[in-house]
């Protein structure tokens, strides 16, 4: 069986659906204390990870290797560079596999006192469909993850679309209500948004797995990064316009807020579910990198050998296990606390952990 199951479609689809998250439903309340004035930082953020896209795709040209960030540094820099950004961004990786399925347990409570009741098994449970959902291939993940995408945008992309006939300008005043310099301004929401535009060198990772890599790698990466800033830029944009700024300040559920004011309670409790919708879509393409890094690595004999076993499909499987294990200890060990914190507590590893890949 060819191992080249990921097609132009697929490839957007990982792009798209690792970098559109769980974040997007929760950052228009984080940049609420800014106004309209975040746009200085989206402006920053959007640029550069265009560019980084550009450099991705244009290393993903001339080395059409799996891997990604970790080949491109082991090629240039030698066996101890490949060895720090094998684990750094290996870790960061089942981290963030954690707090997204944190925050599918935290939409789902949201949706009923069940799933609230249960808020462990359903992280875990989600984190291991994902898992399971790899483990049948990288050609059927591949194809989930076409259809996730789909349903994970699609509320987004209807929002935007009505919430931009309904919009009060009088939300978009003052523009810069904290009053900050440009400078300021710039890189207090740049941190902010920054974290929404993460995963996009996804495409680069599976490499061996996608066919005619050399040219659909930089194609997926360029167009799947556009396409995510365009409609996480908009949504939060639309949603500033709906909700007036001091309750948006103050929201939990800044998309259910503007749903609720184009349709109604109903149709906020929808937007729960489509948020837990948007973190499986993110969980099964992380879920599906988290195999690929340990992978490549270790045919380098810079992991275990163990981790370069693959299946008759071509499926690392003990590096899905192995990094779905680990996900599943972070998530327990902090269940201790409130979900905000296991989220927390994982998404300040992941960032930390994935700070060198991108530098």
């Amino acid at each position: 069986m060819s191992t080249r199951a990921l097609g132009l479609w697929s490839a957007v689809a990982l792009v798209v659906g690792n970098m559109v998250g769980s974040g997007i439903f929760l950052l228009p309340a984080a940049l609420a204390p800014f106004g309209m004035a975040s746009l200085y930082g989206w402006i920053f953020s959007t640029t550069g990870a265009l560019l980084l896209a550009l450099v991705f795709a244009r290393l993903a040209q001339r080395h059409p290797v799996s891997g990604g960030p970790y080949a491109y540094a082991h090629l240039a820099f030698g066996d101890f560079a490949g060895f720090v950004m094998a684990w750094s961004y290996w870790i960061s990786v089942w981290c963030a596999a954690a707090a997204i399925a944190v925050g599918f347990a935290g939409s789902m409570a949201a949706l009923s006192p069940a799933f609230a009741a249960h808020a462990l098994p359903v992280a875990l449970g989600v984190l291991w469909l994902a898992t399971l959902t790899n483990l049948a291939g990288v050609r059927f993940a591949g194809r989930t993850q076409i259809v996730l995408t789909a349903l994970k945008i699609a509320p987004i992309a209807i929002v935007i679309g009505v919430g931009a006939f309904a919009l009060d300008t009088h939300s978009f005043t003052p523009f810069n209500p904290s009053g900050r310099s440009v400078i300021d301004l710039t890189t207090a929401t740049a941190a902010l948004t920054l974290w929404a535009l993460q995963g996009l060198e996804c495409a680069t990772i599976p490499a061996e797995h996608i066919d005619a890599a050399e040219r659909t790698i930089p194609r997926a990466t360029v167009l799947g990064v556009a396409f995510a800033a365009v409609i996480t830029v908009a949504a939060c944009t639309i949603v500033l316009g709906l909700v007036p700024l001091d309750t948006l300040k103050d929201s939990t559920a800044p998309f259910a807020d503007a749903a609720r004011r184009l349709w109604g309670d109903r149709a906020a409790h929808a937007m729960a579910g489509a948020m837990a919708l948007s973190c499986w879509g993110a969980l099964n393409g992380w879920v599906l990198v988290q195999g690929q890094i340990p992978l490549a690595a270790a045919r380098d004999k810079l992991f275990p050998a163990l981790f370069a076993r693959t299946d008759a499909s071509g499926t690392p499987r003990i590096g899905l296990v192995v990094g779905s294990v680990l996900a599943s200890g972070l998530i327990y060990a902090n269940f201790v606390g409130s979900l905000v914190s296991v989220f927390t507590a994982s998404v300040l590893i992941a960032t930390a952990a994935a700070l060198l890949p991108y530098v």
